[in-house]
């Protein structure tokens, strides 16, 4: 069987993910389609408004033949290590293709562009120092680096949040020589950021922002999203009560801060140049999330990375934990639900793995299943008591086994 690579979050699944899959599997000729999933926390430093399990099942009843789940150690991380885990994952379970959605839409863009950043690495180097030394975020510096090599046209522009994943991916299959080819579709009808929904394919941030601020599943939100996502939202709902946000993390995220020493603070991943500093400064003020990161962020440090790092202080995930697990290949892979032609691609193909096909915690895991242990006692914290018991045990049961509608 012929399989293709998705690199997912679905928060939540829509119907832009339905397009995906589509034009995925027609330029793929793919017979199995095969997601890897950001867990419960996702790239940009945000809960998921519904945890993974409920997720994977809406992508797996519309569509999507495998989930797997992104290891915590690359899902909140910046590009190139997301990208590192992704690939190398859908590369270890045996796919010859991986499909993205991008601004450009065509893949030939993204390769010359990989052969160009290499091409001029000096130059690339020197003023991505130039700007970082200025005071310019990561994000914004990489930004001016591209320019200085002709990298922010209208043809190929590594501004773009889409280019920019899309372009980490391809990075990831050239530089490890790895038997996959890349392939991207244009991104349709909204932009990644849009705020206001227009069509029946809308942003997963339009639908996100509609829900949280009517808290439920309004008459613009159900035309954008398969039945099967409504389904998933409203039974975690009723599990629940909930939709996270990180508004509803805030009196937890302050007690945690304000019960660290800075030196504690500072060892979090991801915290440096004293930012441990601002963090409890700026904690003893705030009123709200929004309120909080409005007083933390600045030029150097944009919302995004003030976000992973409050998922890391969360978490408790220090340095010195990301340098242990961390290994240029990756340390398992996690299988979160299938349907029946996922099941028989895995009877296969898992036979050729080099790393571990896991579904579960189990008692003695790896270092890098703890850190998903306490990622999900992190998520499922703002929960009563009865509820968070119930929905942490999907950790410790079978993959999903799934009926496509």
């Amino acid at each position: 069987m012929n399989a293709c690579g998705l690199i997912v979050e679905y928060n939540p699944f829509h119907n832009g993910h339905v397009y995906h899959i589509e034009e995925a599997r027609k330029a793929s000729g793919a017979d199995c389609m095969i997601a890897v999933m950001s867990g419960n926390f996702l790239q940009r430093g945000e809960p998921a408004v519904i945890d993974k399990f409920h997720r994977a099942q809406a992508a797996l009843r519309t569509g999507i033949d495998i989930v797997l789940e992104l290891p915590y150690l690359y899902a909140v991380q910046n590009s190139d290590l997301f990208a590192d885990g992704a690939v190398k994952t859908l590369n270890e379970i045996g796919v010859t293709s991986i499909c993205f959605g991008s601004e450009s839409g065509s893949i030939s863009n993204f390769i010359t562009s990989y052969h160009n950043v290499k091409e001029n690495q000096a130059t690339f180097k020197t003023t991505l120092k130039q700007f970082l030394n200025k005071g310019f975020s990561f994000p914004e510096a990489s930004k001016h680096a591209y320019k200085s090599i002709g990298l922010t046209g209208e043809r190929m522009d590594l501004s773009k949040p889409n280019n920019i994943l899309g372009y980490s991916y391809v990075k990831t299959i050239l530089e490890n020589n790895l038997p996959i080819t890349p392939l991207t579709i244009q991104r349709t009808n909204n932009d990644f950021h849009d705020k206001i929904i227009s069509s029946t394919i809308a942003s997963a941030t339009s639908i996100r922002g509609e829900l949280l601020k009517h808290d439920s599943l309004t008459s613009n939100i159900v035309p954008t999203i398969p039945e099967e996502t409504a389904n998933q939202l409203k039974i975690y709902r009723e599990k629940s009560s909930v939709w996270h946000e990180w508004e509803k993390y805030f009196p937890l995220l302050s007690y945690r801060v304000l019960t660290m020493t800075a030196s504690e603070i500072a060892a979090i991943h991801d915290v440096e140049e004293g930012l441990e500093n601002r963090i409890l400064k700026t904690a003893q003020k705030a009123t709200s999330f929004h309120d909080w990161m409005e007083a933390i962020k600045t030029k150097r440090y944009t919302w995004t990375r003030i976000q992973r790092i409050f998922v890391h202080i969360l978490t408790n995930t220090k340095k010195a934990d990301m340098e242990s697990v961390y290994h240029p290949s990756i340390p398992y892979v996690r299988l979160l639900g299938m349907t029946e032609t996922g099941r028989e691609y895995l009877n296969k193909q898992k036979k050729l793995m080099n790393v571990p096909l896991i579904s579960k915690l189990t008692r003695n895991q790896s270092d890098a299943l703890s850190m998903e242990e306490k990622a999900a006692n992190a998520y499922y914290s703002i929960l009563p008591t009865q509820k968070r018991n119930l929905l942490f045990k999907q950790e410790l049961q079978a993959p999903i086994i799934s009926t496509k509608i």
